[in-house]
């Protein structure tokens, strides 16, 4: 039953706790990257084979960071059939603060009062794009720790990424991506495999309480995501040897050892970069590397080079990138559907890797493998960090659930409404001028969102937050359900899981909601 551990799990910690089910969400409408080239006056090639962008999702007035976690978090609720009373701790990882002290995660919480449930532990954590592998790691570490009493765990990973007018605009997008966190789940963390690296620096950020808008440094950006990079694959690689010497073994790490890597995207054209890197990485580390054959071939006038001194090296770039094109084009072009489509999620953007990775592979194609994964967060912060997933690929099994949950990623892309620059911009310059304004309604239509989407109705005169959702039979005539983010005694909300088909989970039934 939800709320008690079963026999089998108290031990030391639970098995194989991980990531059990995803749900992704992304804006209804999207600008072409090819034609915002023309549009902001750029070189042909500047977005999309530059920063090898291929569309931009964006969020209109009606959507805010509240709105999204409120829409993912009831999509996955829905589509796996879970009840609200089977969570034990939600956290929310976000940079998009729209209240300085009231978490999103409260608003959030609004979904749960049907259930009852309010016995529900967790609040939101911020470190720019890090935020949601810190709330995750949070979530399972409580199902390991002596707190857990047996309910799952949900993480959600949100942001609006949007940008001034400028070179960093095209680099912007907007999503959330919902985990549901528990034991003998098919993408278990690698326990003691992380290797982590914080440091302070202004890369990145956001001094300006009132604007939605950060303070980039481009070229220390990417130096620090370099940097933190190879730093954590150091760290990484440490320590999997030394539970590879435990076992007996002085095998050597390589990227060969990951079934799939995927990484914080900026914009797609860093992730290959960053691929490279590693395999620079690799070659450096290994002094015994053949140059004459094999995938270091022609390499060896780089035997001597500083890693430190290679940042924006453009004949290292290039080598490596040749050198590690197969590994890319096996082991993480897949994770980039998300990115190359819908663009910069912020916190969700490694999450909406993963998804994307799943979407596009088989159970049997990732059945077993080791899937790697990069964060990094400006200011800064960054984790490499393993998953391995279930080798049961069986029809019906925890992994054949999680990949068919996850097999329409690419339709509903496709799904999307196409707007010009000009529209585009247009909100853009909504968002500047009513960001915060109190006793405010949005003016842009309800029509253009998703069936099933929280939307933002209203902003009262004390800045309270009113939401509505469409509804999911696109009968848009029919009343709303409603919530507002600062209230115990709002409607309640009807009991999910009966408007759309039940996708079944890969969680026990002892916690599905008949």
């Amino acid at each position: 039953m939800p709320g008690s551990a079963s026999v089998s799990c108290l031990g030391p910690w639970p098995k194989d706790v991980g990531i059990i089910a995803m749900e992704l969400y992304f804006p209804s409408q999207y600008v072409e990257q090819s034609e915002l080239e023309q549009f902001d006056g750029v070189t042909a090639g500047k977005y999309t084979v530059g920063l090898g962008q291929a569309r931009m999702g964006f969020c209109s007035d009606r959507e805010d960071i509240n709105s999204l976690c409120l829409t993912v978090v009831q999509r996955l609720m829905e589509r796996n059939g879970l009840s609200y009373d089977s969570i034990g701790r939600l956290e929310v990882g976000t940079e998009t603060i729209i209240d300085k002290s009231k978490s999103v995660k409260t608003v959030v919480m609004q979904l749960f009062e049907d259930s009852g449930n309010a016995d529900v532990e967790g609040i939101d954590t911020t470190n720019a794009c890090y935020g949601g592998t810190a709330a995750l790691f949070n979530a399972v570490n409580w199902v390991e720790s002596s707190s857990w009493d047996g309910r799952y765990a949900l993480v959600v990973a949100g942001d609006i990424a949007v940008y001034a007018t400028g070179s960093a605009r095209p680099t912007g997008g907007a999503g959330a991506v919902a985990m549901l966190v528990g034991p003998d789940a098919p993408l278990a963390f690698e326990r003691g495999l992380r290797g982590t690296h914080m440091k302070h620096a202004y890369d990145f950020y956001k001094p300006d309480m009132v604007s939605e808008y950060p303070v980039v440094d481009g070229k220390l950006s990417i130096e620090c995501y370099l940097s933190a990079l190879d730093r954590c694959y150091s760290l990484y690689r440490n320590k999997i040897h030394a539970h590879w010497q435990r076992d007996g073994s002085e095998k050597l790490f390589s990227l060969e050892d990951f079934g799939f890597l995927v990484f914080h995207s900026p914009y797609c054209k860093l992730v290959q970069k960053s691929l490279a890197r590693l395999m620079l990485n690799d070659f450096l580390s290994d002094p015994c590397s053949n140059t004459e054959s094999g995938p270091f071939a022609g390499l060896d006038a780089f035997r001597d080079v500083r890693p430190e001194e290679t940042y924006f090296d453009r004949d290292v770039e290039k080598a490596f990138m040749k050198a590690s094109s197969d590994l890319f084009e096996r082991k993480t072009k897949a994770s980039l559907l998300v990115s190359n489509q819908n663009g910069n999620m912020y916190t969700p953007s490694v999450y909406g890797c993963l998804a994307s990775l799943i979407a596009l592979h088989t159970p049997a194609q990732i059945a077993g493998q080791r899937v790697g994964v990069f964060s990094y967060g400006s200011g800064f912060a960054a984790t490499l960090y393993s998953l391995r997933v279930t080798q049961d690929h069986t029809p019906g099994s925890s992994l054949d659930k999680l990949v068919s949950s996850l097999s329409d990623l690419k339709a509903r892309l496709e799904s999307r409404k196409k707007v010009s620059p000009a529209v585009f911009s247009e909100n853009m310059k909504l968002r500047e001028e009513t960001h915060h304004l109190a006793s405010y309604v949005p003016r842009s239509s309800v029509e253009d969102l998703f069936p099933g989407t929280w939307y933002l109705n209203r902003v009262d005169d004390k800045h309270r937050r009113e939401y509505a959702r469409r509804p999911l039979d696109d009968d848009l005539s029919a009343e709303p359900e409603r919530v507002r983010s600062t209230t115990a005694t709002a409607q309640n909300i009807p009991s999910p899981a009966k408007k759309i088909p039940r996708i079944p989970a890969a969680v026990p039934e002892s916690v599905v909601k008949n």
